[in-house]
């Protein structure tokens, strides 16, 4: 779906690209989520309608536009890449665009978001290329009911995957659990106790209310990291930390381990007000703020002028003028239409 442009006259807080991206709420934007791909080969619940239709190829970025977009955001200030989808594993020629956007100057990490199914096959190589740390989406530990969250998804290659990330000898591997009231929060405990049994990190996340899900109830199944704090300290010393990775989460230690428990809460305790991030779909816009629906086509520009980075930067840095001060994403909202989440960038 095709959401509005930011408008050309929109006041410029950068009027300068080397000064990197600062809002006009003073926040500076280190952060970007490169989306390589919208499509998935799950159609989780909580994302996306069995049936969902997916992007032509040629209207996704190209991988020189890819490249393109990340040369332009390091060269403004931007530290921290992180590739996402859809599925990003799934996008060909994967780790060739791995090397090129890590070798970028100015970029301290690249990091990566995935479903798992196909980290058994590409783990080593994505640490070869240059990712320091991968996500893994993990949000049920019973096959069945794996498969039912994601419609399709076999639990032993997702394990596999995250065996072969632990092998593969990544800084950090992270999972990311979302969990909802009626279908997982069971597994809270469990979910945790696979984490410190593995020695790795583990966020758990509020769904987000974004694009149709067809059967799914997301009222229904809503279930705040309040809740979910409580489930897990009547069974494991939670000791907050100060402790970031440049996100959102806000991290727990427990004791004795070496395992951190985030909670990501988008919807019950918002932190737009700390926002350091933008994301760029895998169709090329610029999305300032999740849940705001103007947004930058970066690909109309880089296919008028392949290989003006200049040009490039100084779009980007104009559009800093349009990045909301926050948006509402709030239990009672209704789900947001026009956006869904694997067009997003995760």
């Amino acid at each position: 779906m095709t959401t509005p442009d930011i408008p050309a006259e929109r006041p410029r807080p950068n009027a300068l690209p080397g000064a990197g991206l600062i809002d006009r709420f003073g926040r500076r934007i280190t952060y970007l989520r490169l989306s390589l791909t919208d499509r998935c080969n799950f159609r989780c619940v909580y994302c996306m309608t069995q049936d969902a239709r997916f992007a032509h190829q040629d209207r996704l970025l190209s991988h020189d536009e890819l490249a393109a977009i990340a040369t332009a955001f390091t060269g403004l200030g931007v530290h921290k890449i992180r590739l996402t989808g859809g599925e990003p594993l799934a996008r060909p020629g994967l780790i060739q665009l791995v090397h090129r956007i890590a070798a970028l100057p100015g970029l301290s990490e690249l990091v990566i978001t995935t479903n798992g199914s196909l980290l058994e096959r590409w783990a080593s190589d994505l640490r070869d290329g240059g990712v320091r740390r991968i996500n893994v989406s993990l949000d049920s530990l019973r096959p069945e009911r794996f498969r039912s969250l994601t419609r399709n998804g076999d639990l032993a290659q997702v394990l596999r995957g995250i065996d072969a990330a632990i092998a593969a000898g990544f800084e950090r591997i992270k999972l990311n659990a979302v969990i909802l009231r009626d279908r997982n929060r069971d597994e809270v405990l469990d979910l945790a106790r696979f984490a410190l049994a593995k020695a790795i990190n583990l966020s758990f996340i509020e769904a987000m209310p974004f694009g149709e899900v067809g059967e799914h109830d997301r009222p229904e199944n809503y279930y705040p990291v309040d809740r979910i704090r409580e489930d897990l300290a009547a069974e494991l010393p939670l000791v907050p930390t100060t402790e970031t990775t440049g996100g959102p989460a806000r991290y727990y230690r427990i004791p004795g381990s070496q395992t951190r428990i985030g909670f990501i809460s988008p919807r019950s305790h918002g932190f737009c007000a700390d926002c350091n991030r933008v994301r760029v779909t895998a169709e090329g816009r610029l999305l300032l703020c999740l849940g705001n629906e103007h947004s930058l086509d970066l690909r109309s520009l880089l296919r008028a002028h392949p290989g003006d980075i200049t040009r490039l930067r100084g779009a980007i840095a104009a559009a800093m003028g349009a990045k909301p001060e926050g948006c509402d994403l709030g239990p009672g909202i209704a789900p947001i239409a026009f956006r869904r989440m694997s067009e997003a960038g995760g």
